[in-house]
């Protein structure tokens, strides 16, 4: 009897040392938490744009806490404002990666940001995660880009307005910046070269961050529009430039019949702030839009109006590409075993995660993703009609097959190649180009 009572006694002295273990290390975990970065603009011209996106990622990373976080440890939100100030981006970035020590980095919007934090990304071996279209003619070892390249936003766009619109002249509007100046070069190259559109049948103007008289330059499109042929304008215009530039087109009476805008840079984000039934008709090229009718749409958009506590909160593409890289991150971290940069990296090529339009987004060695590519048309109440789409995924391009310094490059980031600018035909990797990339968008 004596021999049974001191096994208990020993069992309990066990066990209450395991509990206390255990307890010792929840405590642990709960002070070490994984830190996740988010660069996003909430002040400035950006911020009618990226202030959800910084929610968009609170918000995931709420849902994966309620889920056991990731590898047992909870996952916490580091928020900066790089105010829609470039320069700042990067100052922003090197304070989270060094002096926060994030894990990941989710963020930037415009392409001038992203090439600003480039460097500091790259210097610090950090990993951020893009979720905005953009020009291409870029793959950074330290950048996943989840939004469209060229290839799965802007070419279809402009085969969708000649061939089932019967376009013949295009005014091609941006804010004057990187991605709308380089996204127009690719386009004028494809328009000339494959569609065999005239030099005098395209129209470029640019205008800066904040632009908000467009009464000159929408009367120009109108001018331009009156020779005859069917006329279109490719919208690259950013921020909150956007709503004055609608806001004259229905001033001016632009019909989308007449005189159609796509835009690239306009969701439904930036309709909610507007009177949208004069815009009806107009259209916008992305990868997602909600009025999308799958189950996981109606999942994302119950959750995220609930997280925000308005029955109307809208949802837009780049909350969705935010959505689909915090999902491959959280798959990858788990694959690897760890939040070790490297290792994530390498573990992340090939993950595959279900994207809000009913279908699947694969990561591929040169950091971009398949996509579906939807045209929506507004309605009045602020949401898009898809008119066409794709039938099925489009692999992201790092680089244009229509500008001569880019058809000869691919980028293939595992081992051996390891190189984000490939030269099929010298046999050579270009190395990394993002300081110089940054010195050129920063204009210095």
């Amino acid at each position: 009897m004596k021999k049974i009572m001191h096994q208990v006694k020993k069992v309990a002295q066990v066990t209450s040392l395991s509990a206390l273990v255990g307890f010792t290390s929840l405590s642990a975990l709960a002070q070490d938490p994984i830190r996740v970065g988010v660069l996003h603009s909430l002040s400035g011209t950006m911020a009618i744009s990226e202030s959800v996106l910084r929610d968009t990622i609170e918000m995931l990373i709420e849902q994966q806490n309620a889920q056991g976080g990731v590898l047992g440890r909870p996952l916490e939100a580091v928020v900066v404002d790089p105010a829609s100030n470039w320069p700042l981006f990067a100052e922003r970035a090197r304070e989270l990666l060094a002096q926060h020590q994030v894990d990941v980095v989710f963020g930037n919007w415009t392409s001038v940001s992203r090439k600003a934090v480039l460097p500091v990304f790259e210097e610090l071996n950090g990993l951020l995660f893009y979720p905005v279209q953009y020009e291409g003619e870029e793959s950074s070892r330290n950048v996943f880009y989840t939004g469209a390249a060229p290839n799965q936003q802007a070419i279809p766009a402009v085969d969708y307005l000649i061939n089932e619109l019967g376009i013949e002249r295009f005014a091609l509007l941006g804010t004057d910046y990187v991605y709308p100046r380089t996204t127009n070069r690719i386009l004028e190259a494809y328009l000339k070269d494959v569609h065999g559109v005239a030099a005098s049948d395209i129209l470029v103007n640019y205008t800066p961050f904040g632009h908000s008289d467009w009464q000159n330059i929408v009367s120009q499109v109108r001018r331009f529009g009156t020779a005859g042929q069917r006329t279109a304008v490719i919208s690259t215009i950013n921020g909150d430039a956007n709503v004055p530039f609608y806001r004259e087109l229905a001033n001016q009476g632009i019909d989308a019949g007449d005189l159609p805008v796509i835009a690239f840079s306009v969701g439904e984000q930036e309709l909610s702030g507007l009177d949208t039934g004069p815009l009806v008709g107009h259209l916008a090229a992305w990868n997602y839009f909600m009025s999308v009718d799958t189950e996981e749409n109606h999942a994302f958009i119950e959750a995220w109006q609930a997280y925000k506590g308005d029955a109307n909160a809208v949802t837009n593409d780049p909350m969705e590409a935010h959505y689909i890289g915090f999902n491959m991150w959280v798959e990858a971290v788990n694959r690897a075993g760890t939040t070790d940069v490297d290792a994530v990296r390498d573990a992340i090529y090939g993950v595959v995660v279900p994207n809000l339009t009913g279908s699947y987004a694969v990561m591929l060695p040169n950091h971009h993703i398949t996509k579906p590519v939807l045209i929506g048309e507004i309605q009045s109440d602020g949401q898009f009609e898809v008119v066409w789409q794709t039938p099925g995924t489009v692999s992201g391009d790092a680089w244009s097959n229509f500008l001569p310094g880019s058809r000869d490059l691919v980028s293939d980031w595992r081992v051996p190649m390891s190189c984000g600018n490939y030269n099929v035909r010298t046999g050579r990797c270009g190395g990394s180009t993002a300081a110089a990339d940054a010195r050129s968008a920063l204009g210095e």
